[in-house]
């Protein structure tokens, strides 16, 4: 027995030993191979032994196993390298010196053993695992947009998450929450599934499926994709989603928009809400006042009811109802009061008021309100505040105080909700113009519009004087305004227009110059002219001359100041020297030195009226008084001073 198993372990060795001296690769049983790493589209160094290995590199066989099978792919012979025929013949080439053997170009289907095997001075072999990475693209992820309901009884599916063009296949990981998930017996299945491109990459499917709660309905999820390249571990993250999820409602109730105190006029919304998805179909009731029934209200179509503008009418208790369709179930929510605060008939007493002028008048102001109420009066055409508080005392009034008066009703503890009524009050008079006098600069054969503008109590008519087409507007109830278009012709240019405006208690007018402008070409045309500032009636409007009319009267005032300065040292100069008598009439002579120049005149002029004259004394020598008119004419001075030296005055009246 023992010598059978000495001849067997003689032959097994014996065995091995041929196999060696054939030189065959791959047979004899080798180390565990160099592991070489390198990324899909880059190059692979392949080393015919380890760094330190000291063997000679001159005659090396390269070969590619693949399934167990070995191929010579290259051949190096004195230093030379050959490619043999094949896959590799354009990829491979020697580097340093002839001892790498560089592969370029890597793809998937690179990944085996490569062995190189060297010939003298002995055979030896070296084998080399190379190993091939690449990264997956950025993970997808897509949600189910259906949803998934609560009362599902087996795992649906919540998403699925696609890696594309990996290699090797990378590993997946779901996250829910930030949390990873795991396999759990209907509760949480995770299915994932890879497809070979014809580039040898790989594509990752994985489907996440799982049973939900309604708690899960915020919950985010997301892939996460982990792989390796040669500098080591990486992964990649989806982007987070969240599925809808369906669970009935446990509740309803009312919400009311917008929040706080709610005022008439406001655009107020009141909507259902309730904690399901789908929520359930609402309806909003309110409770009757006279039956104390709840009764349906119309809503849109999102059972939204809304009240635009809301009234006081609209206060009142109002609750929701949900029905699930699903389920059939009906919710009922709480009962809420609505108030919208309200300000209401604002009156005010006597509604029409009237008075004499010179007389006292009260006005009060009344209103209805839920809350506090807090009244003002406002003059109506300035907007000044007049008086706090619903009475409003007026004494001794006069014209201009008739016509509007507001009062405004508040409530200071609901911003923006208050009331105004307006009243007239009439003071009775006779018609009150605008202006009594205009002068209006024309051209011949224009149209004009000429307007004129009254007021009374009663309230004025107004007529004219010139044909024309007339027509009426009211200013307000005690104001009226005529404007008048007619056609300017020579005739109207010599009369003017007047208007007369009349009530029972008199009557008065506006009379319209009209002065044509030369200045202006002719021809048929139309202008507007509207009422100046509002004056009393016994006043009269200052007539504005042309622009160069001005400049003229104040160069022809300055003239005869200067001339009566110079008159006045003259004659002061006589008076002193005593040879000037004063309180004489007629001629004087007075007796000056010889002068060579020859006679000249000194001549004061002017158009003002006596009453502006009042230092220019008569021929009797007494001063006029200025309001003195009997008898008045200009009055002119001369002083003559003759060549001989003798000089006489000359009183003239003309």
């Amino acid at each position: 027995m023992e010598l059978s198993r000495l001849v067997c372990a003689f032959l097994l060795a014996a065995c091995c030993c041929c196999r060696r001296a054939a030189g065959v690769p791959g047979e004899a049983e080798q180390p565990e191979p160099e592991l070489v790493e390198v990324e899909v589209g880059g190059t692979a160094l392949l080393k015919c032994g380890p760094s330190h290995s000291q063997g000679n590199f001159g005659h090396v066989d390269w070969f590619s196993v693949h399934k167990e099978k070995p191929t010579l792919i290259f051949r190096v012979h004195q230093g030379l390298g050959q490619s043999q025929p094949g896959e590799y013949q354009h990829r491979l080439s020697l580097q340093d010196k002839g001892t790498t053997l560089a592969l370029a170009h890597i793809t998937p289907h690179d990944e085996r053993i490569f062995l190189c095997q060297g010939k003298r001075p002995q055979s030896q072999e070296h084998r080399i695992q190379l190993r091939v990475y690449k990264a997956p693209e950025e993970p997808s992820i897509q949600v189910n947009a259906v949803g998934i309901s609560v009362n599902s009884q087996e795992p649906e599916e919540v998403a699925t998450c696609v890696g594309r063009n990996g290699y090797p296949v990378p590993q997946v990981i779901w996250y829910k929450n930030g949390r990873p998930l795991k396999e759990e017996k209907n509760r949480v299945h995770i299915q994932s599934s890879q497809i070979v491109e014809s580039s040898g990459l790989y594509t990752l499917q994985s489907v996440l499926k799982a049973q939900l709660v309604k708690e899960d309905k915020d919950a985010q999820f997301y892939c996460e994709l982990n792989y390796r390249l040669p500098s080591g571990n990486h992964m990649k993250e989806s982007k987070e989603v969240t599925v809808p999820v369906f669970y009935p409602a446990e509740k309803v109730w009312l919400e009311v928009e917008p929040v706080g105190m709610l005022k008439e006029g406001d655009r107020v919304e009141i909507r259902c809400l309730a904690d399901g998805n789908p929520p359930p179909h609402f309806s909003i009731s309110k409770q009757n006042l006279s039956t104390r029934e709840m009764e349906e209200e119309t809503t849109d179509d999102n059972g939204i009811l809304v009240l635009e503008p809301a009234q006081k009418e609209h206060s009142g208790i109002y609750e929701c109802h949900g029905l699930d369709l699903e389920t059939t179930t009906s919710l009922q929510s709480d009962q809420q009061e609505l108030l919208v605060n309200y300000v209401s008939d604002v009156r005010v007493r006597p509604a029409a008021p009237e008075s004499q002028e010179g007389s006292s008048l009260t006005l009060i102001c009344e209103a209805e309100s839920n809350q506090a109420i807090e009244f003002q009066w406002l003059r109506e055409k300035t907007g000044k505040l007049l008086q706090k508080g619903p009475v409003l005392q007026l004494y001794n009034l006069k014209r201009e105080e008739g016509g509007g008066y507001r009062c405004v009703a508040s409530v200071p503890s609901v911003p923006g909700l208050n009331r105004t009524q307006l009243v007239n009050v009439a003071v009775f008079g006779s018609p009150w113009m605008t202006v009594k006098e205009r002068k209006v600069w024309v051209k011949e054969n224009t149209v004009l519009n000429l307007s004129c503008e009254a007021s009374g109590h009663p309230r004025p008519t107004i007529s004219w004087n010139v044909d024309g087409t007339a027509s009426e507007q009211d200013q307000d109830p005690q104001s009226v305004l005529s404007i008048l278009n007619v056609l300017v012709t020579p005739e109207l240019l010599e009369t003017g227009a007047e208007c007369v405006a009349s009530n029972s208690l008199g009557k008065n007018t506006t009379i319209i110059f009209l002065e044509l402008d030369s200045n202006r070409t002719t021809g048929l045309s139309t202008s507007t002219v509207s009422p100046h500032a509002k004056a009393n009636s016994t006043s009269t409007e200052k007539k504005l001359p042309e622009p160069e009319s001005k400049g003229v009267v104040i160069v022809a005032v300055t003239v005869c100041i200067l001339v009566l300065a110079v008159l006045g040292a003259v004659l002061y100069f006589f008076y002193k020297k005593g040879k000037l008598p004063c309180g004489r009439s007629g001629k004087q002579e007075i007796t000056l030195p010889p002068s060579p120049k020859s006679e000249f005149v000194v001549e004061v002029k002017s158009d003002k009226l006596p009453e502006e004259m009042g230092l220019l004394q008569g021929s009797n020598g007494d001063k006029r008084a200025p309001g003195d008119q009997s008898g008045s004419r200009p009055h002119l001075a001369f002083l003559t001073v003759l060549t001989d030296g003798r000089a006489r005055e000359r009183n003239t009246s003309i």
